[in-house]
């Protein structure tokens, strides 16, 4: 069996005493089949990997239903986004999965809920970036889902600064640099130091090592970001 199974495995735990529960029910048969599924619960505060793929899987699905329409084309683009992040055996599992989870309601406030009280920050702060990522992977602005997923960073307790600045790696502005970093055009090259300092530490990789080697990889693209952002502002501003 692919790495999605057993990365569902390893969270169905918790995830059978809430919403989340409900709507991967179908993957249990499978996983109790083909995968030695081990211990079911999530070590006390720590996010495990079964938890992050089992809350991102989830919720892409809402973000890509958000519209009222699921596009093959836009399977395609979630699937590249698997490969490319995953490799072909797991995103062809993963999509398995997703052709379920599409078929299916989901709540999301309560799916939400459950997600930011099993989550901690650094990894929310990374499923919120994939959902950007997927959701603009086809390079097209889908106003009903950035709504959603300005939703779910909400109800996930994310804070509006960190939330814009995640946004901002995909859709830019004027100032999308500043806003990755968290600060006004008119700061210092101080306060401009001391701010890529901080989200350079906030974003790192090894923030969220503990989900693996194939999560912290992804996660890793959010931390170029910020250093781009932050290259970037050194070339307009002239300093080193």
């Amino acid at each position: 069996m692919a790495k999605f199974g057993k990365w569902l495995g390893g969270g169905l735990g918790w995830a059978f005493f809430g919403p989340l529960g409900g709507l991967l029910g179908f993957a249990l048969g499978s996983v109790l089949d083909q995968a030695q599924v081990g211990n079911r619960t999530s070590p006390a505060g720590r996010t495990t990997t079964g938890d992050f793929a089992m809350s991102l899987l989830v919720l892409v699905a809402a973000v890509m239903k958000a519209d009222g329409k699921v596009l093959k084309s836009e399977l395609e683009y979630v699937k590249t986004f698997f490969v490319r992040n995953f490799g072909m055996a797991t995103a062809q599992e993963a999509m398995l999965y997703l052709r379920d989870l599409l078929n299916q309601p989901i709540p999301v406030r309560d799916v939400t809920r459950q997600i930011k009280n099993q989550l901690d920050y650094s990894s929310r702060l990374q499923l919120l970036h994939l959902l950007y990522g997927v959701s603009l992977a086809d390079g097209i602005t889908h106003p009903l889902e950035l709504k959603l997923i300005e939703q779910i960073a909400a109800e996930l307790s994310i804070s509006q600064q960190d939330a814009l600045s995640i946004k901002s790696m995909f859709i830019e502005d004027i100032d999308s640099s500043y806003k990755i970093l968290e600060i006004e055009e008119e700061a210092s090259i101080e306060e401009i130091k001391k701010a890529y300092r901080t989200m350079a530490n906030k974003h790192h990789p090894d923030k969220v090592s503990y989900l693996g080697e194939d999560f912290r990889k992804a996660a890793n693209e959010k931390f170029q970001k910020v250093n781009e952002a932050y290259e970037k502002i050194k070339k307009e501003r002239g300093f080193v």
